[in-house]
């Protein structure tokens, strides 16, 4: 394991003794064997250390595909603008995400090139068009500049920076995403959804607020994460849960850059109509729990989705957003996908258990389950690789 140059930081390398080490290495490194059955754990330094959330934010989320909420209802038609950060209160850049007058999206940084101001406050409707309320500099919609006054006299202007920064924009269904420098191709990224549940009118799922609400969880962003993705705890966290899934038959389903978990009903559940062409066809799936990482998950019901989006705040604390999108009514409070707030309740309490565990003197790293733990072991695998980059 390798820390930050010249940062002090306490590291529990034997069970029984803390150690202080000052170190002169560039780059954090957890190694992770790529054979699960050799493999330990990222160590619990990594979910305590303010250093190692530091480095996480700029080698792992500045990196990654980050969903633009609200897209959907507030970017539909041409000149519409949403200003938003791409994670607030973690990585907190301003950009703008709008359309132009063709109807293609746009996503700008929303800052100004000349003195700094953000140009758009407030979402809307660009009716004259882009320009910075503070010196009154314009910009074409796909973020080129056109103009400002007072320019008489300047050398070497304009040049490419005075260009807003442009960023890649994608989008699966109504679901609008960024990334500010981003390592995974897109379409690797969404294939197991689109392979799995392309079947589905996902873009016709109707947003639901009063079934969406936000958590903070007192505990590591990624600890959350590791909870998710693996099954091996339902039976002992998840008792109502437990009841509508076949524990035998429930399996993860990895991709390159996240995985599917699905789980296979009992009979007399609600379960997916899968069509004949459907790899899982003949089966009773009652729920598919896909991971994208490094934080977002979409979990299918057959009464439609719950999307939750991980966002740290500090090593300690984190916010779980959950948004619900309404396919089938009817089917709403059955199976699977029966009281999903139950079930984040009580994944609340057992992280926020092992966040106390992970800063143990005596607690160094833990064991990876072969048939039950296929999922964590995924995720410390890309984040130790990420880690080991610059």
């Amino acid at each position: 394991m390798y820390l930050f140059k010249y940062i002090k930081l306490t590291l529990n390398f034997e069970p029984c003794r803390l150690y202080t080490v000052d170190c002169q290495l560039s780059t954090i490194m957890f190694k992770i064997d790529p054979d699960i059955r050799r493999a330990n754990t990222l160590p619990g330094t990594f979910y305590n250390d303010p250093a190692v959330l530091e480095r996480v934010r700029e080698q792992l989320f500045a990196r990654s595909w980050q969903m633009i909420t609200g897209a959907e209802d507030q970017v539909k038609l041409p000149l519409e603008a949403l200003p938003f950060r791409y994670m607030e209160a973690f990585i907190d850049e301003p950009l703008l995400l709008l359309k132009d007058a063709k109807g293609s999206l746009n996503c700008l940084s929303n800052v100004c090139t000349h003195r700094g101001k953000i140009i758009v406050e407030n979402p809307g409707k660009l009716e004259r068009g882009l320009v910075c309320g503070y010196h009154g500099r314009r910009f074409q919609l796909d973020g080129s500049f056109m103009s400002m006054p007072e320019t008489q006299g300047m050398e070497n202007f304009p040049c490419a920076d005075d260009n807003l920064t442009r960023l890649p924009v994608k989008q699966w269904r109504q679901f609008v995403f960024t990334s500010l420098d981003p390592v995974i191709p897109f379409e690797n990224w969404v294939e197991g959804l689109e392979r799995k549940v392309g079947f589905l009118p996902v873009q016709d799922f109707r947003f639901d607020a009063s079934r969406s609400r936000d958590y903070l969880v007192h505990a590591n962003w990624a600890l959350y994460c590791d909870n998710y993705l693996e099954g091996f705890h339902i039976p002992f966290v998840h008792k109502a849960l437990a009841q509508s899934l076949d524990w035998g038959s429930y399996r993860t389903e990895p991709d390159a850059w996240g995985n599917c978990q699905v789980g296979v009903g009992k009979g007399g559940d609600v379960v997916f109509d899968l069509p004949k062409n459907h790899e899982d066809h003949g089966q009773m799936i009652a729920a598919y729990y896909f991971w994208l990482f490094p934080n977002i998950m979409f979990n299918f019901y057959p009464w439609g989705l719950s999307l939750n989006i991980v966002r740290p705040l500090q090593v300690g604390l984190t916010k779980v957003s959950f948004r619900a999108y309404v396919w089938d009514e009817k089917q709403l409070g059955t199976g699977a996908g029966g009281d999903i707030d139950l079930v984040e309740r009580e994944d609340e309490a057992v992280v926020e258990q092992v966040q106390l565990g992970t800063r143990s003197r005596f607690y160094k790293h833990g064991r990876f389950s072969p048939q039950q733990e296929k999922g964590v072991h995924q995720f410390h695998t890309i984040v130790s690789k990420l880690m080991q980059t610059d």
